[in-house]
């Protein structure tokens, strides 16, 4: 029994917790996947103790139709230093299926 986690220990908040944190490149790789798709890129905030039962913060309006991944790391960047301590994540809005197509931590506001 004692492999067995917490789930207080090791909150997690998406998919993507389950896996090792990704790196520069990986989360890169998946903002391109996003853009590729059509979806529109936004980033959200939160305070730690507030991500799971609260809203998160819309960091600006979503940057629709935007297609540079530096553009997109900029604002997540921008919006990590505005916010200090704050988990940050990504977020890509399907505008076919009207609803999330994916969202991730990118800065667990350590």
């Amino acid at each position: 029994m004692s492999d067995i986690q917490s789930f207080k220990q090791s909150q997690k908040y998406e998919t993507f917790s389950y896996l090792p944190e990704m790196n520069a490149e990986q989360v890169r790789k998946q903002i391109e996947y996003c853009l590729a798709q059509g979806w529109n890129p936004s980033v959200e905030y939160s305070e730690k103790e507030n991500a799971m039962s609260h809203y998160w913060y819309m960091w600006k309006l979503p940057f629709f139709g935007e297609q540079s991944v530096d553009a997109v790391l900029a604002e997540i960047e921008e919006c990590r230093r505005a916010n200090p301590g704050m988990m940050v994540r990504f977020v890509a809005y399907d505008n076919y299926a009207q609803s999330q197509g994916m969202a991730f931590v990118v800065d667990r506001g350590r």
